[in-house]
């Protein structure tokens, strides 16, 4: 059985470093998808590029919106938050609102999807309780949705496999928000997963392996995940064999003296 090449890449809603008027949203996707990877997890994708997203990488699309294009408390539509950003580098998502998308090679057939959002308010008021977490902190949570998408594979051979695709809320040196919902996102993807099935949980987490209890738990012994990246960025991989998780070299994604995205991708290739 071939491996999957399984890839997590932060798209930066197209922006580079260092920052310039154009975002070549386009060109990071076709880099992304340029050596035909088997699944490919993105987030910060600008919703109005989700139907974009097939054409551009040849690749099956999954997308999901997160945080809804608006006007400061208005909401808006995805081409009016495209018009508005006249300068990527300044605006970024200001207007544009999110997404996260799973795109999937032509090969692998999709049997099923979900989806689930990780700071919902009843979670995020429990949590912030528990937690003991400042005004500030509780604010911060609220003020953009995060959602964890997942998908059930097929291979050709017939074997199965979950994916799971998130991006966690960053708030600072606390760690405590993006820890709570990677946890819910851990149990939203075990619970989705068939005993035995392959379950990969990939994203931009905002957390690094050493300094999280959640990483550290799923990388224990009871969840059984496996498999941190060197900075935020993971692959983490339960049931299956899996190469160790690869970073690419920052010369791989230069182009015209500027780095695509602020993050590089990372991936595996999983059995």
């Amino acid at each position: 059985m071939t491996p999957l090449l399984v890839r997590s890449w932060n798209l930066f809603h197209g922006n580079t470093v260092p920052p310039g008027r154009e975002a070549p949203l386009r060109a990071l996707v076709e880099l992304a998808s340029a050596d035909r990877p088997d699944v490919l997890c993105l987030q910060e994708v600008p919703p109005w590029a989700l139907g974009q997203l097939g054409r551009w990488s040849g690749m099956t699309a999954l997308g999901e919106v997160a945080a809804p294009p608006r006007i400061g408390p208005l909401p808006s539509s995805a081409e009016v938050g495209r018009a508005l950003t006249i300068h990527h580098g300044i605006l970024r998502s200001a207007f544009t609102g999110q997404a996260n998308a799973i795109l999937l090679a032509p090969e692998l057939r999709v049997l099923a999807r979900d989806w689930i959002v990780l700071n919902a308010r009843r979670f995020r008021r429990a949590q912030a309780r528990w937690l003991g977490l400042a005004p500030v902190a509780r604010l911060a949570w609220a003020k953009e949705r995060r959602v964890c998408q997942a998908a059930r594979v097929q291979r050709e051979d017939g074997t199965t496999a979950l994916v799971a695709n998130l991006h966690a809320t960053s708030f600072g040196a606390d760690e405590r928000l993006a820890d709570a919902e990677l946890l819910r996102a851990a149990v939203f993807a075990d619970a989705l997963a068939r005993p035995g099935e392959p379950c990969i949980l990939a994203g931009d987490l905002n957390l690094k392996a050493g300094r999280s209890w959640t990483l550290s738990d799923l990388t224990g012994p009871e969840w059984g995940f496996e498999g941190t990246g060197p900075w935020i960025d993971h692959v983490l991989v339960r049931g299956a064999g899996a190469t160790p998780t690869e970073r690419w070299p920052d010369e791989r994604r230069r182009r015209a003296g500027r780095l695509l995205s602020d993050h590089a991708p990372v991936e595996r290739r999983v059995e």
